[in-house]
């Protein structure tokens, strides 16, 4: 996949665990929910329909009080083990979404020292890639993936 540097924002790095284990955090809605939103805050999965057209939805809770929702997306292609695509211009049942602002693609491939993780998070312009980059994007996305690292490199 090519990075459109004036609409795309990226985060990749080796994790030292396979492909398996990636995919398994991924996949699965109790071990999605420890590291998809960064810590202290609590991530709780109301909804992970896996296939293209199914819901993604997780709700967030800044201190262990009351949850509110964080993501409502679309998975658009799940590749086993090596490629999952969502959306959050769209909800489950590929009904348009209020607020739309990305598209993110997660790849998945072999490395000597695990795997090669990449997360592209595509945007319509520079406008909503410059919106989220200083929303916290790096930091927030940078995090979460630092937690899957840790979550699965054990």
């Amino acid at each position: 996949m090519t990075l459109d540097p004036e609409r795309d924002l990226e985060i990749s790095r080796i994790i030292k665990a396979p492909r398996s284990a990636i995919w398994a955090a991924w996949t699965t809605p109790q071990s999605f929910a420890k590291w998809w939103i960064p810590a202290p805050a609590l991530c709780r999965v109301a909804e992970m329909d896996l296939r293209p057209g199914g819901a993604l939805t997780t709700l967030m809770s800044q201190d262990g009080g009351d949850f509110g929702p964080h993501l409502s997306a679309c998975y658009l292609a799940l590749d086993e083990g090596r490629r999952i695509v969502f959306t959050n211009a769209l909800v489950g049942g590929w009904r348009p979404a209020e607020q739309p602002m990305m598209t993110a693609v997660i790849t998945l491939d072999d490395h000597d020292l695990g795997t090669a993780y990449r997360a592209v998070v595509m945007h319509k312009d520079n406008a909503d890639q410059t919106l989220h980059r200083d929303l916290g994007f790096y930091d927030g996305w940078g995090s979460v993936t630092a937690q899957l690292a840790a979550l699965v490199e054990g």
